[in-house]
């Protein structure tokens, strides 16, 4: 039988980005300060999680202006989708096992 805990993904098992994704995976967009006020974490804990979201596929980023000011806002990728759900099937085949 699989083994639940093979099917975890590392780029999800922080809290924050685990925040970041769950998000993403309900809203068809996320814009920065949303993210921020949502998670409760300043700018910069912010950036250092997103990017690395970014940086393995599993969220694209859109920079843009509303008026004079950026605008930044994220949405899930296909890819991101799929590794999230086969991230929270693993937790969800541990929980049930562990009963």
């Amino acid at each position: 039988m699989n083994n639940p805990i093979e099917n975890l993904n590392k780029i999800f098992d922080n809290r924050i980005r685990l925040g970041i994704m769950s998000a993403l995976m309900v809203n068809e967009e996320v814009n920065f300060n949303e993210l921020k006020e949502l998670l409760n974490i300043t700018d910069g804990n912010l950036a250092s999680h997103i990017k690395s979201l970014e940086e393995n596929g599993a969220i694209k980023v859109y920079k843009g202006f509303v008026g004079k000011k950026t605008n930044t806002t994220y949405s899930v990728t296909k890819a991101g989708e799929k590794a999230f759900r086969a991230h929270i099937d693993a937790l969800e085949k541990m929980i049930r096992l562990s009963k």
